[in-house]
């Protein structure tokens, strides 16, 4: 079911989804008009203010299928350059249209052009492949960017009959799209009457009409510009360092195996384990105080490998210890609900779960990909989604362009074509100059347009990557398998009714773990509700999440709703990452990286830039382009909590594996997941510990939490100790 469609379709990443930077800049700040009374959605009763956005125009192609015959050319890119061409003299105001999923778009007004943002979409609306134009919104003066469609997430109270509910959406003038799938008592539906803002107050009425649980507009979200500065300074700093030994040496990285006689009893072989500091942090801790060259840093791994390292403080998870008196997650499935999980990488392509259900649509084999939107009027799953959720030849032909130019493109062509990008980096930093604003402008594109739309794979190998030939990374549950399930489109495309059906479906495929690595979005009750019914109906699920990268003292969404573990991030030096949140709701911590001061701070994991249609025809690079290991970008290094969360999955998945017969309850699991963790090697910050009591001060935290369990929540799970426990307790028979 793989769409081979003959026309080109269509943001944490290195800082994370939930967590990622969108590909959409804007060059300030969001300009708006006020928000009135109507311009609200409703959660759990309290009312969500909204505010349109002015420099964005959202727009919705014809069926692709149908409109788009022999043309090779995007049509995101076709509308671009009409918008362009009807510009004075093409100036570099001109408009930027970017692609947001299969059938979306989006139109970046520059502050020049907003005046006239009647003209451009009339100009929109002419052209005979768009279907229509959308309102984009935002949450207060936040830079979100929220795509309006005429849709709405219905939930109807349990045991309404179907007459009764189709009489509920008839007297509200709303038509039934769809059931969503895997889920009892809610649907999608569409209003007869009502289009642009309106379906807000559609929404906000039906919310109150008795008999339905939630009503909800089924926004399409970009995660939030929360992470844009960071962006910036991590480009600045990888950049300064891209013409630096990589480490491509194949002879030398085969080297970087513990000494040959002595593995320290680690079952996978490893070519870049020396480099996993998250599973093991000794030797990089220890050789991290040379020169900050990379081909140094190898030379230490090599030597330190057979020497005493039990002297550096663990600022690890024990993994390799755990390794010794587990099985490695064997018979363990881990459901990845996340971006591009591009499961034939070789180090995950025999960590794949096959789908066993009976139930299971034609052409199912490795999970499914939820992010083709069809909104059509059909009780059968099987005709909406795909059974791939890796790339797509339509996606490739988008990607791969817009990545080689970054190679091509001279300094002056490149800054021309990205007007409004160039605009931020420049507010940002005053002074660069143009060279030094195209290499930020090329990393950043490289790595947040391009590699972070791989965000999934990057999260799959944290979690299980397995190592071929000694090549390779290992995955903290090296024998765990993988059930890909893909719930975010192109450019951090995001529908809640994807989402929706992605959790409900990773259940029911016989998950025994689920990772979430996306949070930062508008909080919904249809999110709650379908982690609160599949949490009941399988006892023994752990859903793990990530606690979000906003540097807030709140844990995002999905990690605060009751029943899921939500993680925080560490880095090398045992502090809280700087872009973690933390606070209450805050389970435990993992590492999850820090790229702010050097390349090796950050966690190694799989990517998806080392596929070979990405390179051909292109000269391979001289020197570094990004995070990456090696010089296609097979392997990355990542920050964020979306690293964090999976490599608490994983350890979940190695607690699991060594309870066969699923006797332990999830309460118990988790419990005993915590018992697990502490706080040796990590350490509060000073800065941290002011913060912290201003807070206490202001009784906004309780005297009787420390200012470990703020920032730290149970600790950072120690994995051999989670292990033992688990097999104290099975052989103890408790539950």
């Amino acid at each position: 079911m793989k769409r081979f469609l003959s026309g080109i379709l269509l943001a944490t990443s290195v800082l994370a989804a939930g967590d990622r930077l969108p590909h959409l800049f804007s060059t300030g700040a969001v300009a708006q008009t006020p928000s009135t009374d109507g311009l609200f959605y409703t959660y759990k009763g309290q009312r969500i203010p909204l505010s349109v956005r002015e420099d964005a125009i959202a727009v919705s192609f014809k069926d692709v299928g149908r409109t788009r015959g022999g043309s090779t050319k995007p049509l995101f890119l076709q509308l671009q350059q009409v918008l362009q061409s009807g510009t004075r003299g093409g100036t570099a105001t001109s408009v930027e249209v970017s692609p947001l999923g299969e059938d979306l778009a989006i139109v970046n007004l520059p502050r020049s052009r907003q005046s006239s943002s009647q003209t451009v979409t009339q100009q929109i609306e002419k052209q005979p492949y768009v279907q229509a134009t959308l309102p984009v919104l935002s949450r207060g003066d936040r830079a979100d960017l929220i795509v309006l469609p005429n849709e709405i997430l219905v939930g109807f109270q349990p045991g309404l009959s179907d007459a009764q509910k189709q009489a509920i959406l008839t007297s509200r003038q709303l038509e039934l799209i769809r059931p969503l799938r895997f889920n009892r008592d809610r649907v999608l539906a569409r209003s007869t009457v009502a289009s642009g803002t309106a379906i807000l107050t559609v929404a906000n009425q039906l919310s109150q009409v008795k008999g339905v649980e939630f009503a909800s507009p089924n926004f399409i979200q970009s995660l939030p510009d929360q992470t844009r500065d960071r962006a910036y300074r991590q480009a600045a700093m990888v950049s300064n360092a891209l013409s630096r030994a990589d480490l491509n040496d194949k002879t030398l990285n085969k080297r970087l195996l513990y000494a040959e006689g002595d593995r320290r009893g680690i079952a996978p072989q490893s070519a870049l384990l020396g480099l996993q500091w998250n599973l093991y942090s000794p030797p990089l801790k220890q050789c991290r105080t040379l020169p900050s060259q990379l081909d140094s840093l190898k030379t230490c791994l090599v030597q330190k490998a057979s020497a005493s390292l039990t002297a550096a403080p663990r600022t690890d998870l024990h993994v390799t210890d755990a390794w010794k008196r587990s099985n490695s997650g064997r018979g363990v499935v881990v459901a990845v609900i996340d971006s591009l999980i591009q499961w034939d990488h070789p180090d995950l392509i025999n960590n794949l779960y096959t789908v066993q259900s009976a139930h299971k649509c034609p052409g199912e084999v490795h999970g499914w990909d939820f992010t083709v939107e069809r909104t059509v009027r059909t009780t059968d799953p099987c005709k909406i989604g795909d059974a791939d959720t890796r790339i797509s030849p339509a996606e490739l032909a988008i990607l791969k362009p817009i990545f080689q130019e970054t190679f091509q493109l001279s300094d002056a062509a490149l800054l021309r074509k990205y007007p409004d990008r160039v605009a931020s980096i420049k507010a940002a930093n005053p002074d660069k100059s143009p060279a030094q604003i195209a290499r930020t402008l090329r990393y950043m594109i490289r790595t947040f347009s391009v590699a972070s739309e791989f965000h999934g794979t990057w999260v799959s190998g944290v979690i299980a990557a397995q190592p071929h030939d000694g090549e390779g990374l290992a995955g903290v549950a090296p024998n765990a398998q993988i059930l890909p399930v893909r719930a975010m489109g192109l450019n951090g495309r995001f529908v809640p009714s994807s989402y929706i059906e992605a959790i409900a479906y990773a259940a029911d495929r016989g998950a025994d773990v689920i990772n979430i690595s996306m949070g930062g979005r508008l909080p919904s009750q249809g999110e709650e509700a379908v982690i609160a019914d599949v949490l009941k109906q399988h006892p023994a699920l752990i859903i793990v999440a990530s606690s979000g990268n906003e540097d807030q003292n709140r844990v995002s969404y999905p990690a605060a709703l009751p029943g899921v573990v939500s993680v925080g991030a560490t880095n090398l030096d045992g502090n809280r990452a700087p872009y973690s949140n933390y606070g209450s709701g805050l389970s435990v911590v993992a590492p999850g990286g820090d790229l702010s001061n050097e390349l090796w701070g950050g966690i190694p994991t799989t990517g998806g830039t080392g596929l070979a249609d990405f390179w051909r025809d292109l000269e391979r690079p001289s020197g570094r382009w990004g995070p990456v290991l090696d010089a296609k970008g097979e392997y990355w290094w990542v920050e964020g909590t979306s690293f964090a969360s999976p490599a608490i999955a994983g350890v979940v998945a190695l607690m699991k594996g060594e309870d066969p017969h699923r006797r332990l309850t999830r309460d118990r699991l988790v419990g005993l997941l915590k018992s697990a963790a502490s706080y040796d090697g990590l350490t509060v910050l000073d800065e941290e510990q002011v913060r912290y009591q201003s807070q206490v001060k202001r009784n906004q935290i309780p005297a009787t939490v420390t200012a470990e369990r703020y920032f730290f929540g149970s600790g950072l799970v120690n994995a051999e100790n989670a292990v033992d426990r688990v097999q104290q307790a099975v052989g103890q028979g408790a539950k």
